[in-house]
């Protein structure tokens, strides 16, 4: 079995990687992120793999939507039907998007009952199955999978050593475990035994870390200290979008971060506001205004905004 490394292959390491996170790195986000502060490697919001091969396909379709500037893009799907992911690896191939991930490590309560997201690692021959499939649905896309390093216990050898007979490009590690959720520290000496797992082996996969990740030192850090070939940031995101340039927030001039916001304001309406209220938007607030006095009260006047035009006003108000 060949391992189809693609995009991923072309990199200088260590490779950055942007998150999926489900509502937040929709298409706006990932334009806004594209264009101030741009990762390696970026990733969609999760899809169904069933629902891309239903005929209410078209609502999901809308959540694939990217711009050039955010190549590599990579589109994460989620299921658990191996069929259905050689037909949605199809679709995804046809969009003509750089990579392929498949999400086995959501640890949300509404997706493991449907058996996908992290409850997959309960099933790894299930698991191997789905990798083949969407694999052989992507052709020449590389597959990759986001998974954590275990469900209700640490297994990262045995889970690990699973994955890598898939010959997957990478195999995204989240260094915890589903049911510890976001909770307790992330265990980085697990990416670690990933890795050297992975070098005894001797296959090409790329081993890459996930959580607890802060700052661009942070993930540097820990690629350094586990070994790993690169790190995927999320949540930080959301108290610092310029967190991929190496400046801290408070580093970016206050007008620069206000412009960006109305910006992003602007996009999320024209790319998000058909599916979704405005008010989703709000939590994108604290990404642009912390860290100096007002910022609490600037929020919290800002949550009356219902459009971008309400948005400019609240704004020439507080300055």
């Amino acid at each position: 079995m060949v391992t189809n490394l693609g995009f991923w292959g072309k990199f200088k390491k260590p490779i950055l990687c942007q998150a999926p996170m489900h509502d937040i790195t929709d298409a706006a986000f990932r334009f806004i992120l594209a264009s101030i502060t741009k990762p390696d490697v970026m990733f969609t919001e999760f899809v169904s793999a069933d629902g891309l091969c239903s005929k209410g396909q078209d609502k999901l379709l809308a959540k694939l939507r990217y711009n050039k500037t955010e190549r590599p893009i990579v589109a994460q799907i989620f299921g658990r039907q191996p069929e259905k992911f050689y037909q949605a690896a199809k679709i995804i191939k046809k969009l003509k998007f750089d990579g392929l991930d498949i999400n086995a490590g959501c640890p949300e309560k509404t997706i493991i009952k449907q058996g996908a997201g992290s409850a997959l690692i309960l099933e790894p021959d299930l698991t191997l199955e789905i990798i083949k499939a969407a694999k052989q649905g992507a052709g020449s896309l590389p597959v990759s999978i986001k998974t954590r390093i275990g469900y209700d216990k640490d297994i990262t050898e045995s889970w690990v050593t699973t994955l890598l007979k898939a010959r997957p490009a990478a195999i995204i590690l989240h260094a915890r475990t589903a049911k510890q959720m976001y909770k307790l520290s992330a265990n980085w000496l697990a990416i670690k035994k990933a890795v050297k797992l992975r070098n005894s082996l001797n296959y090409k996969t790329l081993i890459i870390g996930n959580g607890d990740l802060n700052s661009l030192p942070s993930a540097r850090k820990k690629i350094k200290t586990s070994g790993a070939d690169g790190a995927m940031i999320g949540r930080a995101l959301l108290k610092n979008l310029w967190l991929f340039s190496g400046r801290n927030l408070n580093d970016i001039p206050l007008k620069v971060r206000l412009k960006t916001l109305l910006t992003h304001t602007k996009i999320f309406e024209k790319l998000s506001g058909i599916d979704k209220n405005f008010a989703c938007f709000r939590k994108y607030y604290q990404a642009y205004l912390n860290g100096f006095p007002q910022a609490k009260t600037w929020r919290l006047k800002l949550m009356a905004a219902n459009n971008s035009l309400d948005l400019e006003k609240i704004i020439k108000t507080c300055q």
